[in-house]
């Protein structure tokens, strides 16, 4: 036998070697831990048949509709807080009286202005439909979801889920404004 044959032996017989114990290792394992099993599951499953009869988006229905008037909530609300959650529009809105355009439209006047309160900007087709103000509750509406909201919207915003967190940020859009809408 030669050296080089006998050095492939060994390295076949290692391979061989850690294959058996990494099997042996295996059938201990299972020998000494006995797994319980829950009666029911952590999280529910989902009933794939209702989610795609929903509209879509795993949200259903009621879910949707149960979006919480944003009027209470503004009582409690802080123009701090607001101006603070207002740092992510900045990306793509311009906060000051005449301020530019950007991605989006500037964000000065918008709380009881018209939905497309900028005339020289190029809203998208999902805008176009658009005829009413920016009340309140629309303004909660919208930040919910923008894409659910207007649906082919360029506004890739995913949106704002905390409602509290929706009504500071519309007090502080109030707050950017020449005469904005009295509190409901």
């Amino acid at each position: 036998m030669s050296r080089s044959s006998f050095e492939t032996n060994k390295v076949i017989a290692a391979v061989l070697v850690t294959l058996l114990l990494g099997h042996l290792a295996g059938l201990l394992s299972d020998a000494l831990i006995h797994p319980v099993m829950p009666e029911k599951h952590a999280y529910a499953p989902v009933d794939v048949a209702a989610v795609s009869t929903s509209g879509g988006g795993g949200e259903s229905a009621s879910a949707e509709a149960a979006i919480e008037p944003i009027a209470p909530l503004l009582s409690l609300a802080s123009v701090e807080r607001g101006q603070a959650i207002a740092k992510k529009c900045t990306a793509c809105h311009s906060l000051v009286k005449d301020g530019p355009n950007m991605v989006g439209p500037r964000m000065w006047g918008v709380v009881g202005g018209h939905q497309r309160h900028i005339a020289d900007y190029a809203y998208s087709k999902a805008f176009q439909g658009l005829t009413g103000e920016w009340s309140y509750e629309e303004l909660n509406k919208f930040l919910v979801k923008p894409a659910k909201y207007a649906p082919g919207t360029k506004m890739s915003f995913a949106g704002i889920k905390s409602a509290q967190e929706r009504a500071d940020l519309i007090l502080y859009l109030r707050t950017l404004g020449d005469s904005p809408p009295p509190l409901p």
